[in-house]
């Protein structure tokens, strides 16, 4: 059978256009590929990339203040919204742009629309056009969920947050996640009286206790009213904000209301599961290694597959997927020792496992030292930076690192390596620190604090 294409992408974010330039430049595939709203998808449209630039912008306020302890003179600052809105837009059009050029460069055929499934060979589009195809990838990712409670249409979610009108007075975020966390912060930093609610025991649940701790702490010091063990009951509009009441009844106003309560694969009225693609108990579609999925012709990469909610993840798979299928290369994308990054304020970044995931191994040593860091310190203020090593006792490997502090993320990519081929605590020990920098620590502890 002659098929319209070799592979038709379902998605136009990090891992679709990834599957799609590598199967159609180095694989010499025919491809397709649909999205239904902008070019770029989560992370460069509505997530890693626009966030990452308000976390720039939101923590100039420190800088400025850390500038006039060191002898700078400097006027009191004033941030405007919408100047910096409008960049960013402008940033967003410039990177979609790249990103479809880079498609057509490569020869693939784009389509602004949704598209379905028809059957295991057959796509469909909004505009009514088919098209039949050798292999589908659907790498539509994910999608904000929202709870279930009366008013909720008054609240937004993050989609919304890169493009507000104004900058509220007052803002409660619903969630304890890292994209709750991070635009606190991001709020914060731009003068918002912030609170936010999480319904456990306390935020940034599945990251390490200690260090977990170490960032709330430093959250709240900056003036975020955390409250845990709390959530939202309803909302309502009024004629000064939004009412919010509390589970235990109580209420309080806000300007705005996000709901940051998770993501969901973005799988709805896709027709997959009348064709036998396996959906699992999160909404996620069901993949093998391969990225397949239970009907041959059908793979899925990307949050969509709920694996690892990461861009990076999406675009290995995405590219492990094309070396497979159109490259003759079997390559299985890697999900072991993954570093991430929390953009709180102070920020988290991670590698391996917690001290709490690691105890249920075997006998382990922690190592860890909280310190103000030089210019901190110089600067008069009260912020900690928090280094933490989880070390096997037996083959003295470690197990994981964790970083709270500014650049943390730059740090753990680095020690990432070092993680990722199984350094030892000894061959920390035996690298010379830089002095004087934050990140030496991270070679000099040399005494556990506890086993």
């Amino acid at each position: 059978m002659a098929f319209d294409y070799d592979l038709f992408v379902i998605g136009g974010g990090s891992g679709g256009v990834r599957a799609a330039r590598i199967a159609a430049a180095e694989g010499g595939a025919r491809v397709g590929l649909a999205e239904e709203s902008r070019m770029g998808g989560t992370c460069v449209i509505r997530g890693c990339v626009p966030k990452k630039l308000m976390v720039y912008a939101s923590g100039f306020p420190k800088t400025f203040a850390e500038a006039r302890a060191f002898g700078w003179d400097v006027d009191t600052p004033r941030f405007e919204w919408r100047k910096f809105r409008g960049a960013l837009e402008a940033e967003l059009n410039r990177l979609e742009a790249a990103y479809r050029n880079t498609l057509k460069t490569a020869g693939v055929v784009i389509h602004d629309t949704r598209a379905v499934l028809e059957d295991a060979h057959t796509v469909r589009l909004a505009t009514g056009e088919r098209f039949s195809t050798k292999h589908v990838l659907i790498a539509t990712g994910g999608w904000p969920f929202v709870p279930s409670v009366p008013g909720a249409e008054f609240g937004v979610t993050s989609n919304e947050m890169f493009h507000l009108r104004d900058l509220p007075g007052r803002a409660l975020i619903v969630g304890g996640g890292y994209i709750a966390s991070e635009f606190a912060c991001i709020l914060n930093g731009f003068g918002v009286r912030v609170t936010q609610f999480y319904r456990g025991p306390q935020i940034l649940r599945g990251f390490d206790d200690e260090a977990r701790d170490h960032v709330a702490a430093g959250m709240i010091s900056h003036g975020i009213d955390i409250r845990c063990m709390t959530d939202v009951r309803r909302l309502e509009k009024t004629d000064d904000g939004i009412r919010v009441t509390l589970l235990d009844g109580g209420e309080a106003e806000f300007d705005l209301v996000l709901f940051a309560c998770g993501r969901r694969p973005n799988v709805a009225g896709m027709g997959l599961e009348a064709l036998g693609v396996g959906i699992g108990d999160k909404g996620q579609i069901v993949v093998d290694e391969w990225s397949q999925t239970a009907v041959p012709s059908i793979y899925a990469v990307g949050d969509v597959t709920g694996t690892l909610n990461l861009t990076p993840i999406a675009i290995r798979e995405g590219h492990a997927f094309a070396d497979t299928v159109f490259r003759g290369v079997p390559v299985r994308a890697d999900h072991d020792l993954v570093p991430s990054t929390v953009f709180t304020q102070p920020e988290l970044g991670t590698v391996g496992l917690t001290e709490a995931e690691v105890r249920a191994l075997g006998p382990v040593q922690i190592y860890t030292t909280s310190f103000r860091p030089m210019r901190s310190g110089f600067a008069g203020m009260a912020d900690k930076v928090l280094m933490k090593l989880v070390v096997c006792v037996d083959t003295r490997k470690v197990l994981g690192c964790h970083i709270v502090g500014p650049e943390a993320g730059e740090m753990i990519q680095l020690a990432a390596i070092a993680v990722k081929m199984g350094a030892t605590k000894e061959d920390f020990d035996r690298t010379v620190a830089v002095h004087p920098t934050m990140a030496e620590e991270l070679v000099t502890m040399r005494k556990p604090v506890r086993a």
